[in-house]
């Protein structure tokens, strides 16, 4: 007896990237110790402030971060849809603003921007005052923690940092990790 699968949803997209096939798509590094800390985001503080200005304060310039969820005054998030240049596989979109909102869940990483200055790529869950579910990239100096701090479990990444670099295989700045430059 066969059987039949079928699905109500459409077949997932193949992603194939523009540049030139790298066999090691995951870049990894190890690191003996790091610290896990559990940090309350403060209220008024956009996601941005509210994350990186306590874990500098703690020397913590490079983590992992899962955020348990709570309410934004404001968010703003875009989405990664299909390139319709075709340079890459995504563009995000122009900013969407959520307003007032809920995070669900979401997670962060903290590293630094091609000129080395901090920058937190956070991508979220949220739910909107109409209890629509929504979800992607958050702009996290747009997005105002509400009245109630929100907790957010951080490890620290020790020993290597993550910097922001040109991908030729994605044909798109990415995250990636590097050795610390000696100081």
């Amino acid at each position: 007896m066969a059987s039949r699968v079928t699905s109500e949803f459409p077949r997932p997209r193949t992603l194939i990237h523009p540049g030139a096939f790298n066999p090691v798509r995951i870049h990894s590094r190890h690191c003996r110790h790091a610290r896990h800390v559990r940090l309350a985001l403060q209220p008024g503080r956009s996601l941005f402030d509210a994350l990186v200005r306590p874990l500098a304060d703690m020397g913590i310039e490079n983590a992992s971060t899962t955020i348990l969820g709570g309410f934004f005054d404001e968010l703003q998030y875009c989405v990664a849809p299909p390139d319709p240049s075709e340079r890459a596989v995504i563009a995000y979109t122009r900013p969407r603003a959520a307003g007032r909102c809920a995070m669900v869940f979401g997670n962060a990483t903290i590293g630094k921007d091609a000129d080395g200055q901090p920058l937190v790529h956070c991508h979220a869950a949220i739910r909107t005052v109409t209890g629509e579910m929504r979800g992607g990239h958050i702009i996290t100096k747009a997005s105002i923690v509400g009245r109630d701090p929100i907790t957010v479990l951080v490890t620290s990444l020790e020993g290597f940092e993550l910097q922001v670099a040109f991908d030729a295989e994605t044909n798109i700045a990415l995250m990636q990790p590097s050795a610390l430059e000696a100081t």
